[in-house]
């Protein structure tokens, strides 16, 4: 069993795929949950409601760097809903590297939805791309955070850090074609029982299936990549970063 702790297939001006069609294949590939990933206010109800009609689909709820300009406002009645398919607050954080909005911004954003996340004992899902500088600051002013470093890209100083404040690191698609060795190198070096699998699809497909659309059941090319690296069975990656997802997100 495999899980996809981060796709978009609830987002229909993202995800040119027919979503049910998708979770069957999925499933064909032994990805057996995943969980559809808020980017604002509205797209978090979107991410609720497909989850809310599909067994096997959880949803988080957040606010992306990019996607501030409408502000928060309904967020928390979200949560507040009470929906058991909402498991995570995310994906929020912080991005300098193509984010229009101003950094104070982004900032204030950030730490309203940490709030939320602590008020109500939900794992948080982190965006952060060149970022670092401020995050770890923020994240400093909090006890008790729970989460995932989504879509790591960052140097393996940064990745240290997180896993020294008990976060996990996400691995997708981008982890099997990167082409720097240091990052190359950064991947192999992280513990196994600290990473969880991801697609974030539609983007960042994996080999060998570049040029693609991108899609829950291509986690297991991502945990075959990993079984590849570390020399060790698909079936021990499997188990290992399921029980991962299993324990952060309390599926």
């Amino acid at each position: 069993m495999l899980i996809d702790t981060h796709c978009h297939i609830h987002d229909f001006n993202l995800y040119t795929l027919n979503p049910d069609e998708t979770i069957i294949r999925a499933h064909e590939a032994g990805v057996m949950q995943m969980i559809c990933i808020g980017t604002n206010v509205t797209d978090s109800r979107v991410a609720v409601k497909f989850a809310s009609s599909h067994e096997e689909v959880y949803a988080s709820v957040g606010a992306h760097p990019h996607e501030l300009k409408d502000g928060l406002g309904g967020l928390e009645e979200i949560i507040k809903s009470g929906s058991k398919k909402i498991v995570a607050i995310g994906e929020i954080g912080l991005d300098y590297h193509t984010s229009d909005t101003p950094h104070d911004e982004q900032i204030q954003a950030f730490e309203t939805q940490i709030q939320l996340a602590l008020k109500y004992d939900l794992p948080i899902i982190f965006h952060v791309r060149e970022a670092f500088d401020d995050f770890w600051p923020v994240f400093d002013k909090y006890q008790g955070i729970r989460g995932v470093l989504h879509s790591f890209t960052d140097t393996i100083e940064n990745a240290r850090e997180g896993l020294k404040k008990g976060l996990y690191i996400g691995v997708n698609g981008y982890s099997t074609f990167i082409k720097d060795q240091s990052q190359k190198d950064m991947f192999a070096s992280l513990p196994l029982d600290k990473i969880i699998l991801e697609t974030d699809a539609p983007f960042l497909t994996p080999v060998p299936f570049r040029g693609k659309v991108n899609e829950p059941a291509f986690v297991r090319n991502i945990a075959d990549y990993q079984s590849n690296i570390r020399q060790i069975s698909l079936d021990e990656v499997a188990k290992t970063t399921t029980a991962n997802a299993q324990s952060l997100f309390n599926l």
